[in-house]
């Protein structure tokens, strides 16, 4: 009761809507896909500048979207596809593990972020050549680490 009385008074006050993102807090669900599109491209970005697997596991813990965490696949996948060096693969690699390992990313989001990578491969491959050889080797990478599972890995499409 005491909960509804405030959230009444909150509400019915000027700019009510800000009082309650300060007092209930704007995160998760509130935010618009675009905009957590943006934050995990910032995160992925930022980690591969600063290699600090912490803050990039904290920062997508602070976006609370656990629902959303295939996108972060998806975008980490992507990032491999596209980088021509080998410190990117072994990095989103290292990443992937470590997020994996803590249970940050379940066994649902990551088999969906890779789902979605295998369906828009012939799509990204019209842009970056070979792109299917580096996406079998990092599923292969990703499998040996324990990242992925066998069926999942299987399911990796070949040129």
């Amino acid at each position: 009761r005491a909960a509804l009385d405030r959230a009444t008074v909150l509400l019915s006050m000027t700019k009510g809507g800000k009082r309650i993102d300060n007092v209930w807090g704007s995160g998760g669900g509130q935010q618009s896909v675009k905009h957590l599109v943006k934050e995990i491209d910032m995160l992925l970005k930022e980690y591969l500048l600063s290699g600090d697997i912490l803050e990039a596991e904290r920062c997508l813990q602070e976006l609370e979207v656990p629902h959303f965490h295939h996108e972060l696949v998806y975008e980490a996948v992507v990032i491999v596809l596209e980088s021509t060096g080998e410190k990117t693969f072994k990095m989103i690699l290292d990443l992937l593990k470590s997020l994996w390992t803590s249970s940050v990313i379940t066994m649902d989001q990551m088999k969906r972020g890779y789902e979605r990578v295998y369906h828009e491969i012939p799509d990204i491959n019209l842009d970056v050549p070979h792109s299917y050889s580096v996406l079998e080797r990092f599923v292969e990478e990703c499998f040996q680490a324990g990242i992925i599972s066998k069926p999942l890995r299987d399911l990796c499409p070949s040129r």
